[in-house]
């Protein structure tokens, strides 16, 4: 099989649990999903990496929250990379796919050549959850720290949920003879089952005063988390994206002694709700004096969507303004 084929795998994510350790957990394969958000974008290849991570967490992450709406994952630095935003849309319906989407705003001039991190400054890593209409938006933020956005994540859980939580990940181009680049990536998400009483005994030792996974577990909570994270800790890059190794093979190859049980794999798409009608929704606030400057040289307005690359072009005669009063239309 060629690595530019699409495979029954591939934009998935499998949900299991390891029944002899309390442990649930996701395998996430995306490849369409990557080409679909990058191929918007003329990236540099730290910028790329830097995507692509973050869709792999967003990945991993929606699909473990019981989520009626969006999850999103923010970064926002003083860095080359000013910020990340992406964005996870739950299945309108039984059997569809999830929807993913995401971009990246950054200072070309300021990105080096030196590990995707570094473009990073000093700043903060957001997960935000919206359940819809009639809710009330939750937010959750941990420091950018600790030398990866998959830590960051981690802390995330550590700190706001009192979850210990793991995350491995693999991504990148691949290229078949005399073919083209094509995206795969992989990840692999675990996460203790939550305890009546979850908080820490001992105090944070993460950096920054933030909780990570071992203040959390004890005992043989601790055990089992250990293990399962050694056993994580085997797997291979080509393991986790390969076309040759199904998700389920590599959870049982990887954890066949904690019992893995699989569920229900959920398929997943690349995704924007952009369009004209939200475009002249978000329009319809401004005035006709704002709607003039707006107005180009050639007569439209134009908004162009930074998710998907979409370019809307409308007549300003056609946007909806807030109403002048009797004496505006007078003078």
């Amino acid at each position: 099989m060629t690595l530019g084929q699409k495979i029954a795998w591939d934009d998935t994510i499998l949900p299991f649990q390891l029944d002899n350790a309390d442990i649930r957990g996701r395998v996430a394969r995306l490849d369409g999903v990557l080409d679909g958000i990058l191929k918007q974008h003329n990236y540099p290849a730290p910028v790329e990496a830097l995507v692509a991570e973050m869709a792999l967490l967003t990945a991993l992450i929606g699909q473990t929250i019981k989520l009626r709406w969006k999850l999103s994952l923010q970064v926002q630095t003083k860095g080359a990379v000013r910020m990340i935003a992406t964005d996870y849309y739950a299945p309108a319906s039984e059997g569809e796919p999830a929807r993913i989407r995401a971009y990246a705003s950054f200072d070309r001039d300021r990105v080096t050549d030196t590990s995707p991190f570094d473009q990073l400054g000093q700043g903060y890593f957001a997960v935000l959850i919206d359940q819809g209409k009639g809710t009330a938006p939750y937010q959750g933020i941990t420091p950018v720290a600790a030398g990866s956005l998959r830590a960051c994540a981690e802390a995330y859980f550590a700190q706001s949920e009192q979850l210990p939580t793991r995350f491995k990940l693999s991504f990148g181009k691949s290229k078949e003879k005399g073919g083209v680049e094509h995206w795969r990536a992989g990840g692999v998400m675990l996460q203790h089952m939550p305890k009546a009483s979850p908080f820490a005994q001992g105090g944070a030792s993460g950096e920054g005063g933030v909780l990570v996974a071992s203040d959390i577990v004890e005992g043989d909570d601790a055990e089992n988390w250990n293990r399962a994270n050694m056993l994580l800790d085997t797997a291979e890059d080509l393991e986790m994206i390969g076309p040759s190794v199904a998700p389920s093979d590599l959870l049982v190859r990887l954890f066949h002694e904690e019992a893995p049980r699989v569920f229900d794999v959920q398929a997943v798409r690349f995704g924007c709700t952009c369009s004209e009608d939200r475009v002249r929704s978000s329009l319809s606030i401004y005035s006709a004096k704002d709607i003039e400057k707006m107005t180009t040289d050639e007569g439209t307005v134009t908004a162009d969507c930074q998710f998907c690359g979409a370019h809307y072009r409308m007549d300003p005669k056609t946007l909806g303004f807030e109403a002048q009063t009797p004496n505006d239309k007078d003078e």
